[in-house]
């Protein structure tokens, strides 16, 4: 597998790494689960509360350090009945997938755009890693998921997924970027954005389309194409342009230069093979939030960007099929919460 196309393996390859053991699974694979351009990972049977967000650092393993004195708060067993993870607090899950990547092949992991979209905070560690999300090549061993829910407490099961895996190999010099700025000019009556309410319940993640949107969230509405960011709240907003993805590439969403802005805009950033190429195309939704002092964001203000790739094969499959939540979407909130008419 390590021989081949420099790129982003597609749904064949990914399909063949785990044929030949490369990746691997503690149950049979969802039949969903992989998609046109990434893996989803699922959470494994427990989770332990921990003090604080650590790395292991290059000689130490994940399980080690969480013997570590005053590391562990609690373990929580995941059942299919659920476990509450709580606001204000750190997790760390293990998962179900493990890997043994031949020479040649790396990964890049990412929350998925339904968990970016309820503000939960996920990174994948590995073991003697000294970087959040990253898979060096080669890498053999399991997967950590660190989760941290900021605005809404989250029922989780064994299973569920919340973060995804890019595997590629080499490293391409055909990468491209394109400038997402954010929309807010919208027709009267149309809100521009949602705010995130502070206490707005629990959210429970097999709960498709189940959750009253006006519990959870406040709409935003623009005055003269401006709006005033509060530090610390939390937005879905949507971009200006429509963002479209070739069958031969895949992007991430990227941070832009600080310097244009003290606001995160992106914290689930893959876009699959496929995505946009619909009639009328989709809009990047962006997560928001403000760092430290109330910011003026502007229509048409820069607030990320998306950076193309090369696909190592052509997929299989192209996003947009009928498991695909946010085809067409325009401003959108995640899929757990019921249509806002």
């Amino acid at each position: 597998m390590a021989d081949g196309k420099i790129g982003v393996l597609s749904d064949r390859e990914l399909a063949a790494l785990f044929e030949a053991g490369a990746v691997k699974s503690q149950s049979a694979l969802d039949s969903d689960q992989i998609q046109p351009a990434s893996l989803d990972l699922r959470l494994g049977f427990e989770a332990h509360r921990i003090r604080a967000s650590f790395l292991p650092g290059d000689k130490r393993k994940v399980a080690d350090v969480l013997t570590d004195p005053g590391t562990e708060l609690h373990r929580i067993t995941l059942t299919d009945d659920g476990a509450v993870l709580e606001t204000g607090c750190v997790y760390l899950v293990p998962l179900q997938e493990s890997l043994r990547l031949p020479a040649g092949i790396s990964g890049r992991a990412n929350p998925k755009s339904s968990t970016g979209r309820i503000d939960v905070f996920t990174r994948v560690v590995t073991n003697r890693s000294k970087a959040f999300d990253d898979v060096p090549t080669g890498y053999s061993g399991p997967l950590w998921l660190e989760i941290s829910p900021r605005t809404f407490p989250i029922l989780v099961r064994p299973g569920d997924r919340l973060a995804q895996l890019r595997l590629r190999r080499g490293r391409s010099t055909e990468a491209t970027e394109k400038t997402v700025s954010i929309d807010l000019d919208k027709p009267d009556g149309q809100p521009v954005g949602w705010r995130a309410k502070r206490h707005g319940g629990l959210i429970d993640l097999r709960g498709i389309g189940q959750h009253d949107v006006h519990e959870f969230w406040e709409p935003l509405y623009a005055r003269g194409g401006r709006l005033i960011l509060d530090p610390e709240e939390f937005y879905i907003l949507a971009s200006r342009e429509t963002v479209k993805v070739a069958a031969g590439k895949a992007a991430e969403m990227a941070p832009i230069a600080p310097e244009l802005g003290e606001f995160r805009a992106h914290y689930a950033g893959f876009f699959d093979p496929g995505f946009g190429t619909n009639e009328g195309g989709s809009r990047a939704v962006l997560e928001v939030r403000s760092r430290d002092v109330p910011f003026v964001l502007e229509h048409g203000q820069p607030v990320a960007k998306l950076i193309y790739e090369p696909m190592a094969s052509k997929p299989k499959a192209l996003y947009g099929g009928k498991t695909s939540n946010y085809q067409g979407q325009g401003l959108k909130l995640s899929k757990h919460f019921a249509r806002v008419e």
